[in-house]
């Protein structure tokens, strides 16, 4: 439940803002506690194992032992306010990490000094590089047994540059592992030796960016590192320097000297790269820049939404500028009509500490809005409408899953309840199939998805059945041919008569997801009277609706109705209707039924160690793959054509070839026919229903 703050006067320059963001298992959520314990912000350190700590409060958290959210945080040290967030690492849950970049001045990518550099770790370190944000490495588990810290740093620096220096390094002494300062300390001992040494090269490396600074230590030999705090921030905004520190978030050493650099070292909002705003949409958007400054009109990211059991919809913003209070009026996005801040709340897990403001570079939360969307901006001038934040670099969900209610009629509400979990995560999609009528709900992967169905059973008490999408072949014809039907039924009172001669024939091939049909009436004579023509036309489209040979919909065709007889008397729409159905199904058979099915177009983007086995495994699903081209450094984008029904579990399979690393996006080209062995499997498990 809400609860009062403890009234702390802090000023924009005190603020500062990190995500913890790196691979799953690195020990993000054991460091948020170790920061809050050696802050005082909490008591007693919680554990994953009993289920207690801060920021995995959901209950699926608990039960599966490692994060699926985001996780706000706060705490004070040294007079800074501290905000901090605590990300999932899996790459099924990019949706709830990578908003945390949005939010921030600094991400802290953790690396495990057991498993070393994974592929997360190099994901997120490109996504803070692209978004401008400072960047910091975390080693954390440096108590581990048999761990070589001296060897990882090595890696650490091969594989992101020399600029990555360390500010502290392990020292171990009777048998208790802790660090020692590099920066502000010039001598002393380490486990890597004496201290001199990764003094002078981060020295070195912060006056670089600043020519009074590099003269200065040409003469002086070395400068008192209180004197560098300016080239320091300079260097971190830059991308000059990326600081490596030590932790062991298990046993505590590192955590009081990591909650010092923290407070000392790291940006405030007005020492790192602005926020990318943009005005407008598309090619016509132009940058506009904001400033951390209380005094000025307010501008506010939303990036994130809940549904919290006690307070409703949550959206937690991060303050870019302006300050918002208790009770003031906000614009969300392009909205006309303002909403009303009744309460304020600074998040700390799943507890909400009511506020009167929140000053720019803070991270609150508005309860009780129902117009707060993901990514919206809010703001307090009319000038800032059509604003909005540079996009972030979200992967497209293709991983689908066909869902329904497990009792009829509840269909309205399993849409209801997905659509507000699709509010909540930007990386989920849901959509209706009208081909094959399905509900469609599509993510990141396999534990994405399973995820959502957990929390539809656990959280909104609602029983759903799933099954993997149906692919929506098509049916079509190869040539022209002729058929008829003669309905005739006498059932004791007034029968029912119409025949019906045909012919179809083939229409070039649809582009995309099109549907050509056409239908010609070239009756001469009125042997079939004009008023039932329609009918013959509604059964020969409940006949191409229905599927003549897989049960599949049929297209690229044309059909002319040529010749026919009626009855003056039993003549009735239900005979042409029937007739009509049962004359097509005929010609049907005897013009090459062929099946289609669709082809995409994939875009897949790899580690260049991998691009042999991926091609070689959309080769071995009947791909066709048409070209790569270098993505980024080390990394290569495969272009091919895939049938997508080879594509199932393809996330799956992309994971297992490139560690987790791998990522694809689909998009429908064209049908074209499916081999005959897979045609024949199709028409066998299908009966066409053409009785009357």
């Amino acid at each position: 439940m809400p609860s009062p703050s403890k009234a702390v006067t802090v000023s924009v320059t005190d603020i500062r803002s990190f995500a913890l963001v790196g691979a799953a298992g690195a020990g993000k959520t054991c460091l948020a506690e170790a920061l809050l314990l050696a802050s005082g912000a909490i008591n007693s350190a919680g554990s994953l194992a009993r289920g207690n700590t801060v920021s995995d409060f959901d209950p699926l958290e608990r039960r599966l032992l490692h994060s699926l959210n985001a996780a706000v945080m706060h705490t004070e040290w040294l007079g800074r306010r501290i905000h901090f967030i605590d990300t999932p690492g899996a790459a099924d849950f990019l949706g709830q990490s990578l908003p945390a970049l949005a939010a921030v001045d600094t991400a802290a990518v953790l690396i495990d000094a057991v498993n070393g550099i994974e592929p997360m770790t190099r994901r997120m370190m490109k996504l803070a590089a692209e978004r401008g944000l400072d960047q910091m490495l975390i080693v954390n588990k440096i108590d581990a047994p048999g761990v070589d810290l001296a060897a990882l740093l090595a890696q650490i620096q091969a594989e992101f540059g020399r600029r990555c220096l360390p500010l502290n390094l392990p020292l171990t002494e009777a048998g208790s592992t802790g660090v020692v300062d590099c920066f502000y300390r010039r001598h002393g001992h380490s486990d890597f030796g004496p201290v001199e040494a990764a003094h002078r090269a981060l020295v070195e490396q912060v006056v670089e960016v600043d020519a009074g600074f590099v003269e200065r230590y040409l003469e002086d030999g070395d400068i008192e590192a209180t004197e560098l705090h300016a080239p320091l921030e300079q260097a971190l905004r830059e991308g000059h320097l990326i600081p490596v520190c030590f932790v062991s978030a298990h046993s505590g050493a590192g955590v009081a000297e990591l909650l010092d650099v923290i407070a000392h070292l790291l940006p405030n909002p007005g020492e790192c790269n602005p926020p990318n705003f943009l005005k407008g949409e598309g090619d016509a958007a132009t940058p506009i820049q904001s400033l951390p400054d209380s005094a000025r009109h307010v501008l506010a990211h939303v990036f994130k939404l809940s549904v919290d059991p006690y307070v409703g919809k949550l959206g937690v913003l991060r303050v870019h500028q302006g300050t918002i209070s208790t009770g003031c009026q906000l614009y969300v996005g392009d909205g006309r009509k303002p909403i009303r801040v009744t309460h304020l709340y600074r998040l700390q897990g799943k507890s909400h500490v009511e506020v009167a403001q929140a000053l720019p570079g803070e991270l609150c939360a508005i309860a009780k809005v129902d117009e707060l969307q993901f990514d919206a901006v809010l703001h307090d001038a009319a000038e800032d409408d059509h604003l909005h934040l540079k996009p972030l670099p979200f992967p497209t969900p293709v991983h689908g899953l066909a869902i329904a209610p497990q009792r009829r009629g509840d269909e309205q509400r399993l849409w209801e309840i997905l659509t507000k979990l699709v509010d909540e995560d930007p990386c989920l999609r849901i959509a209706h199939a009208v081909s094959t009528n399905e509900t469609v709900v599509y993510g990141l992967g396999e534990l994405h998805l399973r995820m959502l169905l957990e929390r539809l059973r656990e959280v909104h008490r609602f029983e759903v059945e799933t099954h993997p999408p149906r692919i929506a072949y098509r049916e079509t014809v190869t040539a022209a041919a002729e058929g008829h039907c003669r309905h005739k039924k006498q059932s004791g009172g007034a029968g029912q008569f119409g025949e019906v001669w045909l012919r179809v024939e083939p229409l070039p091939r649809s582009q995309g997801d099109g549907a050509a049909f056409e239908f010609v009436d070239a009756v001469k004579g009125g042997t079939i009277p004009g008023a039932y023509i329609p009918a013959v036309e509604k059964g020969v489209r409940e006949a191409m609706a229905a599927g003549a040979i897989s049960g599949h919909p049929v297209v690229d065709l044309r059909v002319t109705v040529f010749d026919g007889k009626h009855h003056s008397v039993d003549s009735k729409e239900i005979a042409f209707v029937t007739a009509g159905r049962k004359a097509f199904l005929a010609a049907i058979r005897q013009a090459s039924p062929i099946v289609l099915e669709p082809i995409v177009d994939v875009e897949v983007d790899v580690p260049e160690a991998a691009m042999g086995d991926v091609t070689g495994d959309l080769a071995s699903h009947r791909g066709r793959v048409a070209g790569s081209e270098q993505a980024t450094a080390g990394s290569m984008q495969i272009r091919a054509q895939v049938p997508l029904s080879e594509l199932a579990g393809y996330q799956t399979r992309l994971n297992a070839m490139t560690s987790g690393e791998g990522r694809y996006t689909l998009a429908l080209s064209h049908y074209e026919a499916v081999p005959p062995v897979l045609q024949q499997q199709l028409m066998a498990g299908y009966t066409v229903r053409d009785e009357a």
